[in-house]
């Protein structure tokens, strides 16, 4: 009896906090779920305020909205780079991704970059930038005492670091707490993954005692311990608006040491090219007569919201006989559901595997509509901006960061509350619309796109906070105050 009391009372405390948190963020909440599509007008309305001198470190929007010069800066830095693994570039997960796509376009701006990172049988290291490895701890994670002596040895040179940028915690906050030129980018954090275990959590259909199932309340321990170390990073980038939010009202940090840049795929690569999704098609054998080709892509597995996905389309078929017959849906990548789509039937669903880069360009190419049915609610996921760069509308999970970042309007595409019957009435209404109407919203997306979500956007605004950071009195120009580019 007093252990059920003493598990009772601690799962109390945590609720109390859960429901503390949650009316701190009351507001943002509102915000970014209930005026949907108010996101985008905002932004419409302000563009004047860009128009004008600012304060980059306390410009309240993702530095994406503003234009740099395409020029290298007179400027340039020597940048240090702590990150969990360096990826292969065509099996890479959403960090490692980033690191790679962002620290490779600084590299050939001129800037001279030092990768301290962990050996991996799955790496391959390029001749530049220079690396440092090290052998990772048995949990995978990045030696700290052995990086921070490679960090020192090389600091301790000739030309020390301008700026250190820490992936995430590749750099640990016992580290940085003295270091005044550090930015950490956030690709997730304790808060948005409090969103992500309450979907879950409802999704199992349960009449279980929350009390013996104590994720929520581990997670709400997890956000309070975030709240107390996030400090002793210098700058936070956030990589959505609404974590940047997150970061500024829960987190407390003060706002001119927390900053915005939306994460950026390559324009070069994920462009509108219909004879490459012409081929993409005729490769796999699929008919003119279809009259919808939705495409899925990414990890195949629980959290990315594949079972939900699955029963779906499985009740969908077995509904509607027209929609099985001229629905095709394609599904890149893999993992354990991956085998499951496959029982759907051959004729009409099919499973692609992995694939690179290239051959992603053309499945976007393929497709009428991309959908990520996510049901993690952290940070801005890549395959959503590959698709938006390829001139595709979107649907997605009804999430923070998704619907005060990305789909901002009903004009780029749909959201939909994470349940079965919510999922099944937006793939209704994407076959209802067509593909006159996906088109129209494509292309809106994409010219949105190109002005948020390209890598060249997103490496002039990392670029451009790094000289801020870096910067002295002594230096003639001052990289923290944004002066407009008129053509």
């Amino acid at each position: 009896m007093a252990k059920d009391q003493t598990g009772f009372s601690s799962f109390r405390f945590c609720c109390c906090v859960l429901v503390f948190l949650f009316a701190l963020s009351s507001i943002p909440l509102l915000y970014w779920s209930c005026f949907f599509g108010y996101g985008y007008y905002y932004i419409q309305t302000t563009t004047s305020n860009e128009n004008r001198s600012t304060n980059l470190l306390r410009f309240p929007k993702a530095w994406n909205h503003l234009d740099f010069s395409s020029q290298p800066p007179q400027k340039l830095l020597k940048i240090a780079l702590f990150v969990k693994k360096w990826p292969d570039e065509n099996q890479a997960g959403g960090l490692e991704r980033h690191a790679l796509t962002l620290h490779l376009a600084l590299a050939k701006r001129g800037h001279e970059l030092h990768i301290f990172t962990a050996s991996s049988s799955n790496s391959s290291f390029p001749l530049y930038p220079h690396f440092h490895i090290s052998r990772p701890t048995a949990a995978g994670y990045l030696d700290q005492a052995v990086v921070w002596k490679q960090f020192q040895a090389e600091n301790a040179t000739k030309r020390p670091f301008d700026v250190i940028h820490t992936e995430s915690v590749g750099l640990r906050h016992t580290r940085s707490k003295n270091l005044k030129n550090l930015a950490v980018s956030w690709h997730g954090i304790a808060y948005e993954t409090l969103h992500s275990d309450i979907i879950q959590e409802l999704l199992r259909n349960t009449t279980d005692d929350p009390v013996k199932s104590p994720a929520l309340s581990e997670r709400v321990k997890k956000v309070i311990e975030e709240v107390k170390f996030f400090p002793n990073y210098a700058h936070h980038v956030a990589t959505s608006d609404h974590a940047g939010d997150v970061l500024k009202r829960i987190y407390m940090i003060p706002e001119e040491r927390v900053h915005v840049i939306l994460n950026g795929v390559n324009e070069e690569i994920f462009k509108p090219d219909v004879s490459k999704g012409n081929a993409f098609k005729s490769n796999l054998g699929i008919p003119e007569s279809k009259s919808l080709i939705v495409g899925l892509a990414g990890r195949l597995v629980k959290d990315k919201g594949h079972p939900l996905m699955f029963e779906a389309l499985q009740q969908i078929f077995n509904e509607n006989s027209t929609f099985r017959d001229n629905v095709i849906v394609l599904v890149a990548g893999n993992g354990p559901w991956g085998t499951r789509y496959k029982g759907l039937g051959s004729n009409n669903v099919m499973v692609l595997g992995p694939l690179e880069q290239d051959q992603l360009a053309g499945f976007y190419n393929a497709i009428d509509v991309f959908i990520n049915p996510t049901l993690r609610a952290q940070g801005l996921d890549h395959t959503l901006l590959e698709a938006i760069l390829t001139g595709k509308p979107l649907m997605a999970t009804k999430l923070a960061s998704i619907t005060g970042s990305i789909i901002v309007s009903q004009e780029m595409g749909y959201t939909y509350a994470p349940t079965v019957r919510e999922l099944k009435k937006a793939l209704y209404k994407i076959w209802e619309d067509g593909r006159e109407s996906l088109q129209k919203k494509g292309r809106f997306a994409r010219e949105r796109g190109l002005k948020l979500f390209t890598a060249t956007k997103m490496a002039a605004a990392y670029e451009r906070l790094f000289l801020c950071i870096s910067s002295d009195e002594k230096q003639q120009h001052n990289y923290c105050i944004y002066q407009p580019q008129f053509n």
